[in-house]
């Protein structure tokens, strides 16, 4: 006998457990996943905070990357609670063992005066600019928002920098600044692909900017046509969410790492020297230091700058993208990041070894017994006295 629509509903509603908006916004925050089945034209319109977005037409394909859990408590809602119904039968058919659906949906969750927002929606432009990226589920248009909105801060603009801040203006970062007193030359060119031959003579920052202008209109450039100091670290860093760390100096270093650690601000740091680069991330308090790597500097003759020892160009290149790829894994929240890794490449053999690193109790920035502890306040930056020659120094 063919059934009916009005046969199919009372099937499906008498198969599946429904929920008010009230016991919806109650059961919400206790470890309950809400999923909106709507359209994404019916979810830029606004949605309850807090739910994922899996629209019906792609729940069987997507839900396991959204709750991978089976066992775990969903609810699902559409735009009146019929969507939901049929696809929280489909879902208890696919395993998922605790599947309700919100009846009224979002309609009555609206009219009865509960919270709600709009989501960030991109231009057509942007859209089109980032298609490959809201392509992909763990970045989409909610990852792309946060990148949008992020801030980066990028010590140098030379070999480390400049790939890195290609990669990370493509993207969309929506705010890159760049810590940087020098001016283009020749020799830069080898390896610092930011720059031009027709800009040889600018300062690095104003070519920067034009590059980077030229790449994503949407990226906000903050040019620091300055070398970084103990009095103007904090001034530099407060207010970016991530910062890469392009110096060649030790000096340099440990002004960066102990003005990040006071200010809780990870640091993706990269170091080239001629066919070797090195790469970690510093994220205070739950992963080592670079004092904790190096707790004194070694002899300027056992780490010589790139003028006085050379790198192969693409090197820094290599290191500077990787720098990229570590500064949108923290931003965006995915994978693992580098901290507590030290990844070393050698380009002559193409390989990557990886070694453990781990906090030292007794370091003076992030230790145990130092005067900025995980717990602490954050306190106003202690000036040390350093060489009156100090220079942010960039491969």
């Amino acid at each position: 006998m063919t059934k009916t629509y009005s046969d199919l509903m009372r099937e499906v509603r008498a198969s599946v457990r429904e929920v008010s908006p009230t016991e919806a916004e109650l059961l919400g925050g206790t470890g309950v996943t809400l999923v909106d089945v709507r359209e994404s034209t019916e979810w830029d319109e606004g949605h309850v905070p807090d739910a994922i977005h899996v629209p019906r037409g792609f729940l069987e394909s997507r839900i396991e990357a959204a709750v991978p859990d089976r066992d775990a408590p969903v609810i699902l809602y559409c735009a009146g609670g019929v969507r939901s119904a049929l696809a929280a039968r489909q879902l208890a058919e696919l395993g998922y063992t605790d599947v309700v659906s919100m009846a009224g949906g979002f309609q009555q969750w609206k009219s009865e005066g509960r919270s709600w927002q709009r989501p960030f929606t991109l231009t057509p432009e942007q859209k089109q600019r980032y298609s490959r990226h809201l392509l992909i589920p763990e970045v989409g248009i909610e990852g792309q928002a946060k990148l949008l909105g992020s801030k980066v801060l990028l010590i140098g603009a030379g070999g480390l920098g400049s790939p890195a801040m290609l990669y990370l203006a493509a993207a969309g970062v929506g705010t890159i600044g760049v810590v940087d007193f020098d001016t283009v030359d020749l020799s830069n060119l080898q390896r610092q692909i930011v720059h031009s031959t027709e800009r040889i003579g600018h300062k690095k920052t104003d070519s920067a900017a034009e590059a980077i202008r030229a790449l994503n209109p949407d990226v906000r450039f903050v040019a620091h046509e300055e070398m970084l100091t103990d009095d103007n670290v904090e001034r530099l860093i407060t207010g970016y969410d991530v910062i890469l760390d392009g110096t060649d100096t030790f000096e340099t270093r440990y002004t960066l790492n102990d003005a990040a650690v006071r200010a809780r601000i990870p640091v993706v740091h990269a170091s080239v020297f001629r066919f070797e680069g090195q790469l970690t991330v510093f994220q205070p308090f739950e992963g080592p230091c670079y004092r904790c790597l190096y707790p004194t500097a070694p002899p300027p003759e056992l780490a010589p700058g790139c003028s006085v020892a050379g790198v192969l160009g693409v090197v820094p290149g290599t290191m500077g993208l990787l720098q990229a790829t570590e500064a949108l894994k923290v931003l965006l929240g995915l994978g693992e990041p580098l901290i507590g890794r030290l990844l070393i490449y050698d380009a002559l053999d193409s390989s990557f070894t990886e070694l453990t690193l781990r906090r030292d109790p007794a370091c003076p920035a992030c230790g145990s017994g130092a005067a900025m502890g995980a717990d602490a306040p954050a306190r106003p930056l202690a000036r040390p006295s350093v060489a009156s020659g100090q220079t942010a120094g960039v491969s």
